[in-house]
């Protein structure tokens, strides 16, 4: 998916500009590579950390509805109820029905989930202290996009 701003200007592109780009992909690959050692060490698949992650770091609140977790997942509703019926198998997510619509189910972690999501987080946050110095470097090396130029209409 590219942006119409993206399509519309002629691409200047140095050999920089590409060699920046790998090495984020890299960086970012090996961190997905860490996390999903790290969930497969802990007995889960990298989806159900994921699952268990977005219901406790959902924002303002420590339980979610199927619907919010297959949005902040990007898969499906049906995909995120078959997920969450292995995460209860193994005792990580309890559901409720909500005190004000009883159609919707609220989801939260469990206290062995809570236990296992804060030793992956931890490991996480040492991968994170350990590529932060390579992103800040990467990162600070990209130049803003150049302003459009006004066009005569809006002089």
């Amino acid at each position: 998916m590219t942006t119409t701003a993206a399509k519309d200007r002629a691409p200047d592109l140095a050999k920089a500009d590409y060699e920046r780009l790998a090495e984020f992909r890299y960086l970012l690959r090996r961190f997905l590579t860490f996390s999903e050692g790290a969930a497969e060490e802990a007995g889960l698949t990298a989806q159900q950390h994921q699952a268990l992650l977005a219901i406790k770091g959902f924002p303002g609140r420590n339980e979610v509805t199927i619907g919010e977790l297959a949005e902040r997942l990007g898969i499906r509703s049906h995909s995120a109820v078959g997920l969450v019926d292995r995460l209860a198998a193994k005792s990580l997510v309890r559901r409720h029905s909500d005190a004000a619509d009883r159609r919707q189910v609220r989801l939260g972690l469990t206290a062995g989930a809570e236990a296992l999501l804060t030793q992956l987080t931890a490991a996480h946050q040492d991968e994170f202290r350990r590529l932060a110095p390579l992103l800040h470097t990467l990162l600070a090396q990209i130049q803003p996009a150049p302003a459009a130029e006004p066009s005569p209409d809006n002089k």
